[in-house]
């Protein structure tokens, strides 16, 4: 393994420094008329991670040796159904984290390898499933730019308006506008929505109240919905980065006119443009993921071996946290180990 990793990383400092410094031409799904091959590393699940795994998978097949497994990760929208690798049955586009792991448990070697995820293992989750980190990340809140919501509000304030035991933004400051707050959040099968909801309950998720409208899709506030002077809507902080200032947001995947927000009087992005580590550290933070069939991931044969050269500790993710750090997310120290079984 240690002679196939050091093979696969020659020649890849120069494309870290480039990737770190220049935003890249954006990339979506295999290249256009490329089918994976059986032997590949494909993967699908949570849009919160996709454009990371998209460059990954760009600069990783770039410099991988002639005859070892490439790299692919499905996006979670476009052409539907998929056929993920050469040989294998049409799936529908899994569309989450929830949806990427179910794909991955309902599927074999041939079909997929690894699911994109945005939550950890879960009480009921299957066994024989190993979550392996890669980076941090957090949610945090965001409102239109020049409307009604302050720039910060307490963790106790965000709960009343997501419980609507505050409905008007006078009830959370007599010097705001008297307005009713709109307060939205992503469908339920949103992994973003579950943290920020676990994270205003301080470990258990607390249940929206009746005036909670939901379903614009996670980490795009271009939706029409929320064009709105009174919109209060999570948003991973890392995305959020990523499509302001790491220049790989677009016309549709992009904040819009909304603007993320402070909590408990912590600023989510701090001078540097990273996530602030005071926030990062709070109830807001989260770990991002990786799926993997454990016996696939730990296995000595050249499978295993190739998963682990691209996600383990001295793999080819966790060598490069430049680039990480390039798509609006936070290294990690033990990244690549596995953390939930």
């Amino acid at each position: 393994m240690r002679s196939i990793l050091a093979r696969v990383a020659t020649g890849f400092a120069a494309a870290v420094c480039a990737v770190a410094v220049v935003a890249p031409t954006a990339v979506a799904d295999p290249p256009a008329g490329v089918v994976p091959a059986a032997t590949d590393l494909v993967g699908v699940g949570v849009d919160t991670t996709q454009q990371f795994m998209n460059r990954t998978s760009v600069d990783y097949n770039a410099a991988v040796m002639a005859g070892l497994p490439k790299l692919y990760s499905w996006d979670v929208t476009g052409l539907n159904p998929i056929v993920p690798k050469t040989g294998a049955l049409a799936i529908n586009r899994p569309d989450g984290s929830g949806p990427g792991f179910s794909a991955l448990i309902a599927t074999t070697i041939a079909t997929l390898d690894f699911a994109r995820s945005s939550r950890g293992v879960s009480p009921g989750d299957p066994k024989p499933y190993s979550f392996v980190p890669f980076a941090k990340d957090a949610v945090s809140w965001s409102a239109k730019a020049g409307g009604h919501a302050p720039a910060d509000l307490s963790g106790a304030q965000l709960r009343a308006i997501y419980e609507c035991t505050a409905t008007n933004w006078l009830q959370i400051d007599p010097s705001l506008a008297n307005a009713t707050i709109k307060p939205y959040l992503p469908p339920p099968s949103s992994d973003t929505r579950v943290a920020f909801l676990k994270a205003l309950g301080g470990g258990t998720a607390i249940v929206p109240g009746a005036c909670v409208t939901a379903g614009p899709r996670n980490d795009r506030g271009t939706d029409p919905a929320l064009d709105d002077i009174d919109v209060v809507f999570p948003y991973s902080v890392g995305v959020y980065i990523d499509q302001v200032y790491r220049g790989h947001g677009t016309a549709v995947e992009s904040p819009g006119p909304l603007t993320v927000r402070g909590i408990n009087g912590i600023p989510p992005v701090d001078a540097a443009q990273n996530i602030n580590a005071p926030f990062l550290g709070s109830h807001y933070g989260r770990l991002l993921w990786h799926i993997f069939r454990s016996a696939e991931y730990t296995g000595a044969n050249a499978h295993g071996i190739a998963l682990r050269s691209v996600f383990g500790p001295q793999g080819w993710i966790c060598a490069h946290p430049a680039v990480i750090v390039a798509y609006g997310f936070v290294p990690i120290a033990n990244c690549g180990s596995i953390t939930n079984t």
